[in-house]
């Protein structure tokens, strides 16, 4: 779980330290709604994971049932399948490619046209794998009425007082993830992950 948490923070990290280099300012919506399902994956993970599980008392059908069930994944699993995401997000759009190079040697006007062929090949890559859709679907810059019960759905700003209902300019539509539909590890060994990208060899 630690592992899996170091390779997806240091994925989001990247994503939103991007919008601080010039002419990413127009990708910016992109990359904190990538950086966002990475991260709202991650939680999933969490949330999921046996160790975050309450444990209940053993009871000898629990022990039959146990005994009878499938062999326990290898523990390096849900790495391997964050490797998959940067492995998709390699194979469309060079991401891991465009993140590796050094673009301090690199024009402005290079740097953002790379990126626009990178934005192209992920944004094919994050549709097949996350389906995005807006918290709310008003018009930014229209007013809105938030409900008591917004929860995490809604971040507010400016003079708030009370529980609500509270009603606001909407600044950012937000987004959310309806579906995901990750791509699978089909083998992995215990102790070995899987390469982002395997190397390219031309045999002459």
């Amino acid at each position: 779980m630690k592992n899996k948490a170091l390779i997806a923070g240091i994925l989001i990290a990247i994503l939103n330290g991007l919008l601080f280099v010039p002419g990413f300012e127009v990708y910016g919506t992109y990359l904190v709604a990538m950086a966002l399902a990475l991260a709202l994956w991650l939680v999933l993970k969490a949330l999921t994971a046996p160790d975050y599980l309450p444990s209940v008392e053993a009871s000898e059908p629990v022990r039959a049932a146990e005994s009878s069930a499938a062999p326990p994944a290898p523990k390096n699993a849900a790495e391997a399948e964050v490797i998959a995401v940067l492995s998709a997000l390699q194979n469309k759009g060079r991401l891991v490619d465009f993140l590796m190079d050094d673009i301090s040697k690199y024009s402005d006007a290079q740097v953002g046209a790379a990126a626009r062929v990178v934005h192209q090949g992920c944004k094919g890559a994050f549709g097949e794998m996350f389906t995005v859709e807006p918290v709310v679907k008003a018009a930014e810059g229209s007013k809105i009425d938030v409900p008591p019960n917004g929860g995490e759905l809604y971040r507010l700003s400016g003079s708030v007082s009370g529980e609500g209902p509270h009603s606001g300019v909407l600044v950012h539509k937000g987004w959310r993830v309806s579906n995901v539909n990750l791509p699978r590890v089909l083998k992995v060994e215990e102790g070995k992950l899987p390469p982002i990208a395997p190397a390219q060899v031309e045999i002459k």
